[in-house]
Formats: structure tokens, C-alpha cells, sequence
């Protein structure tokens, strides 16, 4: 009985946390890459080829083959990343969804694991 309950509380958990992973991606092949599902004022992690330090930016635009944006909500220093350097492009508020859904989930089950070995 407890195996059976283990066994699916884990296995709804795991549904739970690949479902909610939600990040914007784009490949290294800048042909392939569609920039048009950015969106203008949404703050996003670009990392670079380079290996350069990651770059926190408020999007703003795409001009030509460069993505524009600003360093912060109350910073307005200009950020311009040209695109045949972008290796990932991350939206930083769906990373917090998925953080705080794991967060919940991982307490749901600890929650069905605490009650059923009460329960026998």
C-alpha cells in the first residue's frame, strides 16, 4: 500500500514539474531562430555564445539583426546583443512559475507521503 502511493505521488509530481517547464529557447542556428514571440516590456536572460556573463534585459524591439532592450525596468542604459551571439533567451517570470510550482508540488506530495504512513 505505501509503495502504491509513493509510486504515484511521485509520478504525479513528475507530470506536474516537465508540464509547467516553460522557457523561451532558440537555437544556435541564428536562420532558424524566430525572435517574434519576444515581448516588448518583459524582462528576459539572454545568454551568450561567447561565454560571456549572462544579460538581464527589458526587451524592447528587434532592429534587424540585433535584439534592443534595456538594462532594467529603472535602468535605461541601452542594451543591443546582436543575434549571431544569443545562444538561449530565457523569460525570467516563467522561471519563477516553474520554481514556485516545484516548490508546491514537492509539498503536495510531502504532504500525501506524511498522511498515508499516519494512516497504516
Amino acid at each position: 500500500m505505501k509503495a502504491s502511493i509513493l509510486l504515484k505521488s511521485s509520478l504525479l509530481t513528475s507530470l506536474f514539474v516537465i508540464s509547467s517547464c516553460a522557457t523561451t529557447k532558440y537555437s544556435e542556428d541564428v536562420s532558424k531562430n524566430n525572435y517574434s514571440n519576444l515581448e516588448a516590456g518583459r524582462m528576459y536572460v539572454v545568454t551568450m555564445k561567447d561565454g560571456s556573463p549572462k544579460q538581464k534585459m527589458l526587451f524592447r524591439n528587434i532592429d534587424g539583426d540585433k535584439i534592443v532592450g534595456t538594462a532594467g525596468k529603472k535602468d535605461s542604459a541601452v542594451v543591443i546583443i546582436p543575434k549571431s551571439n544569443v545562444a538561449a533567451v530565457k523569460d525570467r517570470s516563467k522561471a519563477r512559475v516553474v520554481a514556485g510550482a516545484t516548490v508546491i508540488g514537492a509539498a503536495g506530495v510531502a504532504a500525501l507521503v506524511i498522511s498515508s504512513l499516519r494512516a497504516d
